[in-house]
């Protein structure tokens, strides 16, 4: 078993304000992890495309679209999108790419070997909502690769499983009325997110929101009990997943108390739903992880139980 691994020069390249935690360090963290870990031999590298406007235009807004090539085309120093979303000279290009990775990866495990990919992309994308950049994210890399694997790949049920310490909320925005689309989401309740705490999830979704303090045995405990029943039932033709680490107990951005061997859980039996319902075609996209040493060590988890 071999995992294509997206990725693309014009990533390390994005730039965000100084001490961001949102860096491009975190592509080294990840890429000396897997030298360290002995893995790299396993990977298919693939070098991602740039996303075209139809494919963005999906999920996005026209005008949101424009908005965003008229700003960060003409960046010449650092901007704000919004207070946390932060783009330089080769955001543009590093965003465009990191929504075609997902777009390509999507392709290639519909329609050949490996099964299985995993996008080393930023910025990251579950918060970017139809017409609004936020929480480092620009454009919604995971909903534009599950657009387009209902609109060109012609699939009538995509799941999207979401284990980022932060609600994906953009992710919502875009498919709450799409019921070809299932969101299952596990995140930290008690941290930042725009839904409306009193709106009820929609119906094609399954929300675990944990409290502060959860550990690993608690955390598998609900998402065996809740989650993964909900996307069995939903029986996908394609899973995707939006793949953040920030529920480690290193990163400090999160309560959550998470290690490797949890990711690595959750992995595996995400990879078994895959091959009950997918015939094993799984698309896995980083998100979020600030803690560099456990951003590295946890994806290298990931990808291993891919490999599996």
């Amino acid at each position: 078993m071999s995992v294509l691994y997206w990725s693309h020069p014009s990533f390390r390249l994005h730039e965000s304000a100084p001490d961001h935690p949102e860096c491009g360090a975190r592509l080294d963290a990840i890429n000396d992890q897997l030298i360290a870990a002995g893995i790299e031999p396993w990977l298919m590298h693939c070098v991602a495309p740039a996303v075209t406007r139809e494919q963005l235009e999906r999920v996005h807004d026209v005008a949101y679209v424009d908005e965003i090539e008229r700003v960060a085309g003409g960046c010449r120093t650092l901007q704000h999108l919004d207070r946390d979303t932060v783009i330089g000279p080769h955001s543009l290009e590093a965003a465009r790419h990191a929504a075609g990775a997902v777009v390509a990866a999507v392709d290639a495990v519909m329609t050949s070997m490996p099964r299985r990919a995993f996008c080393a992309v930023r910025p990251p994308g579950h918060h970017a909502t139809r017409n609004r950049a936020m929480g480092f994210c620009v454009y919604n890399n995971v909903a534009v690769g599950a657009a387009h694997a209902l609109a060109v790949q012609g699939l009538e049920r995509v799941a999207i499983v979401d284990f980022d310490v932060h609600h994906g909320n953009g992710t919502e925005d875009v498919f709450r009325h799409e019921p070809r689309v299932f969101m299952a989401s596990a995140f930290e309740g008690s941290l930042w997110s725009t839904s409306d705490p009193q709106e009820p999830a929609p119906h094609n979704a399954c929300w675990l929101d944990l409290p502060a303090g959860t550990r690993g045995r608690a955390y598998r405990a609900r998402f065996a009990a809740d989650l993964l029943p909900a996307v069995d039932a939903f029986a996908p033709q394609l899973l995707m997943i939006s793949a953040g680490f920030d529920a480690h107990c290193a990163d400090d951005i999160s309560h959550l108390y998470l290690v490797e061997d949890d990711y690595a859980w959750i992995t595996r039996e995400l990879v078994a739903l895959a091959e009950r319902h997918c015939a094993g075609r799984l698309v896995s996209v980083l998100e979020g992880g600030y803690n560099l040493p456990a951003l590295g060590r946890s994806v290298v988890a990931h990808l291993r139980a891919l490999l599996e």
